[in-house]
């Protein structure tokens, strides 16, 4: 699987990829590590709200501008960040002295808005997805090229930041439990709400969630198979209703040669050969984890470009997508000529 083209070979059915890779950060030396970073938010959403108020109570970070088109998500922004100035035009935010920028609009916007903002030279947190179309996601790997390298980018896959599935992810790469000869994830738990009470011109961008266009991928359940190069196999399932009862299951399992680990939000199990499983309860919010992370890197100059990583993440989904819509087996060399 060293063969960047070779490393997925074909979905069946349709799903998200997802992944446990992580981006080593390159050491160079930064300016503001005796400052506080000045964050601008563009997208109030809750989302934008929710990562934002993590930034906001870092005691080395400070939210100062907020760009939204509704006035309901200005109100709201307003008092989350007291004070912070109000932008309209994403472009005029970039344009402002802020030293970092949180990109928490609709994932249709994800690629032009990051062009913008590596344009700009800021540090750059961004929700995920990178994308939604293959297309979408060459303009990200193209604008993280050009990107200052003095800047810090990070993409909100919060797992690949969360410190309890980076422990777990040790276990399997340390080689302890042999090779990985299978992987299961699932995201069974639900969607979000369906907003009302909006303008009907609103209603796509309110509810960007719902369009397949908008979001890159919204179905009732889905499964997809990924097979490797190596004849390894992943196998995903997800849905986006509420399941009855409140059951849940978001985690991802590694079954190697001599054991397994099962890692999720709760924390994490690994069972080995002849012993008790293991367990760990996991006590990180892994957006926060992330958000520390960030800052930290900003600040000090511990330097990481996560838009290669993000791309390359968000086209095996929109195989996955491209392999249920077409109702037919999508290759990782077919998607990265799309």
């Amino acid at each position: 699987m060293s063969d960047e083209s070779s490393r997925r070979d074909f979905v069946k059915g349709s799903a998200a990829g997802l992944g446990l890779l992580i981006a080593r950060p390159q050491q160079v030396r930064g300016a503001q590590a005796n400052s506080a970073l000045s964050v601008g938010v563009i997208g109030c959403g809750n989302r934008g709200l929710y990562v934002g108020g993590i930034f906001a109570k870092h005691e080395f970070a400070k939210v100062t501008a907020v760009c939204d088109i509704y006035e309901d998500r200005f109100a709201a922004a307003e008092k989350r960040f007291a004070g912070a100035r109000r932008y309209r035009a994403f472009t005029d935010l970039l344009a402002s002295d802020v030293d970092a920028v949180l990109i928490a609009t609709p994932a249709y916007l994800h690629p032009e808005h990051f062009e913008a903002a590596v344009a700009a030279r800021k540090h750059i947190f961004m929700e995920k997805p990178a994308a939604v179309n293959a297309a979408g996601c060459r303009r990200v790997t193209e604008a993280a090229r050009k990107a200052d390298k003095t800047r810090r980018i990070t993409v909100d896959y919060q797992q690949r930041y969360g410190a309890d599935y980076r422990r777990a992810q040790g276990v399997v790469k340390s080689g302890e439990l042999g090779a990985i000869k299978m992987v299961r994830a699932a995201w069974l738990g639900g969607g979000p709400a369906i907003k009302t009470g909006h303008a009907a011109a609103e209603e796509r961008v309110r509810n960007w969630f719902f369009y397949r266009e908008l979001s890159g991928d919204i179905f009732d359940n889905l499964a997809c198979t990924f097979q490797f190069a190596d004849g390894m196999v992943f196998s995903y399932s997800a849905n986006q209703f509420r399941t009855p009862g409140g059951f849940q299951d978001v985690s991802e399992t590694f079954i190697c040669e001599k054991g397994a680990v099962n890692v999720s939000r709760q924390g994490y199990t690994i069972w080995r050969d002849k012993q008790a499983p293991e367990r760990v309860e996991t006590k990180h919010d892994i957006t926060e984890d992330a958000v520390r992370e960030f800052i930290q890197g900003a600040r000090t100059g511990k330097i990481e470009n996560a838009g290669f990583a993000a791309a390359e993440s968000t086209l095996t989904a929109v195989m996955a997508l491209e392999a249920i819509v077409s109702g037919s087996e999508m290759t990782w060399d077919r998607i990265s000529r799309a």
